[in-house]
């Protein structure tokens, strides 16, 4: 990459920052607990809408975890979400009435907190359905990871989204507060990936799973990006250009060896797919907040009506983080 790329890249990370700092005057402060951050802290950052039902297990998970503090953006939720997050003791909450699709899909909200509080910390940036694995995350506190990763030098660490899925039709058990989405989403694609590099920005593009399987079977190329870089020591010159599937600067993408998975990775397992599945794609097709024209909301509504199961023979239900490993989803690599 030349001298005159550099510049654009530079230049548009200078914008990314400049649309975030424009648009914190969109968040208004509904609990701000930020003062009870301490340094060390490893804190989780989610923009969230009516998540209400998922909430619960969402921080116990997290909290068992390691995770001292939750910075939540509300997006004009209706089911009480942001009062119950206001509640609790560990989180601090900002609502904001503005378009989800104009703030490039929360980012905006989320670099300007990552900035602001993030700086100098450990960041995992989630949706509410994503539930981050890690190796030894059965016996170790998500610290000993990131103590790991500040003695190697490594600023950021990779996770590819796993699709999670029932055996039958996806709304046939509902969802209970408070329980694990994993006792019944709990199926998973094995196989079935497809992995491409960004030279651009050097990460890795990974499709396929259920959503390309049987959302997009005959536009395979069309399905949900998996590759998602949630785990990063944020610094005040990093921003999140797609999501959390890349960043800027651009060194910050380089979380896999040239093939894939022999560096250390971890997935998130991601509840999307159990009830009330129907009822929220029906919601965020009227919004029409979503990347592409809620292209796959859109593939979401016409299949979920025919009942679809997403389990096949070669769906693999899932244990622990060493069988992930064993299937190449995921990498312990030199920690030991």
């Amino acid at each position: 990459m030349g001298l005159r790329d550099l510049v654009r890249l530079r230049r548009k990370r200078r914008l990314k920052q400049v649309r975030a700092f424009r648009k914190r005057r969109e968040l208004s402060p509904l609990s701000n607990r930020t003062a009870q951050i301490r340094p060390g802290d490893v804190l989780v950052f989610v923009t969230a809408r009516n998540e209400r039902i998922r909430l619960p297990y969402f921080l116990r998970y997290y909290r068992d975890m390691g995770v001292r503090h939750f910075l939540f953006v509300d997006n004009n939720s209706d089911d009480g979400s942001a009062e119950y997050l206001a509640e609790q003791e560990d989180c601090s909450v900002w609502t904001t009435t503005a378009s989800y699709k104009a703030s490039n899909f929360s980012i905006d909200w989320m670099n300007w907190l990552l900035r602001k509080y993030g700086t100098g910390h450990w960041t995992l940036t989630l949706d509410p359905d994503e539930f981050f694995v890690y190796p030894f995350c059965d016996t170790r506190p998500i610290q000993a990871l990131t103590d790991w990763l500040d003695t190697y030098g490594i600023r950021s660490f990779p996770a590819m989204l796993l699709d999670m899925y029932p055996k039958g039709p996806i709304d046939a058990k509902p969802y209970r507060e408070g329980q694990n989405p994993l006792d019944i989403a709990c199926w998973f694609d094995a196989g079935n990936y497809m992995i491409k590099t960004n030279p651009e920005y050097r990460n890795l593009w990974i499709q396929g799973g259920p959503r390309a399987r049987i959302f997009f079977p005959d536009a395979p190329k069309n399905a949900p990006s998996l590759n998602k870089i949630p785990l990063v020591k944020w610094e005040r010159g990093h921003v999140y250009l797609s999501s959390t599937h890349m960043l800027l600067p651009r060194g910050l993408n380089q979380v896999y060896d040239t093939i894939g998975g022999e560096m250390a990775s971890g997935c998130l397992l991601h509840a999307k797919f159990l009830s009330p599945l129907t009822e929220k794609v029906e919601e965020e097709l009227e919004r029409q907040q979503h990347y592409a024209g809620s292209r796959e909301y859109h593939a979401y509504a016409r299949t979920i009506s025919k009942e679809p199961d997403l389990w096949c023979k070669w769906s693999e239900k899932y244990i622990n983080w060493r069988q992930l490993e064993i299937l190449g989803l995921m990498s312990k690599g030199n920690w030991a």
